[in-house]
């Protein structure tokens, strides 16, 4: 009984964690939001990621812009794609397109690369 008791606990546990977060904030993936607020912000609501969750996208005005920082976009400076530049070195990127946050991306900051991340 100890044993089927455990596996039904773990079984909840791994379930609950495959549960999408929500977040008070349109513009923060992994969010439900609704079709007026969303287009009220200029995006458009889209199935993102492995999860094919539906968040709303917004592009941002300074798409493409080259930076060195974060700080000169109104999303993150990023060299998208699997960028092959090693952490810390000297770069370059491009403001973000949008608020799709799903994809591989390496963030630049204060001109130099961070590690190159991937979320799915």
């Amino acid at each position: 009984m100890r044993i089927l008791l455990a596996a039904l606990a773990l079984t909840a546990s791994l379930v609950a964690g495959c549960t999408p977060m929500t977040s008070p904030d349109p513009a923060v993936p992994g969010q439900s939001v609704d079709v007026a607020s969303c287009t009220a912000r200029g995006g458009e609501l889209r199935r993102v990621g492995r999860m094919q969750t539906e968040q709303c996208i917004v592009k941002y005005a300074d798409a493409g812009k080259q930076c060195t920082s974060g700080s000169q976009c109104a999303g993150d400076c990023l060299i998208e794609g699997n960028s092959g530049v090693a952490p810390g070195a000297a770069a370059t990127g491009q403001c973000q397109a949008d608020s799709d946050r799903f994809g591989c991306n390496t963030r630049v900051e204060e001109g130099k690369a961070a590690a190159t991340l991937c979320v799915d």
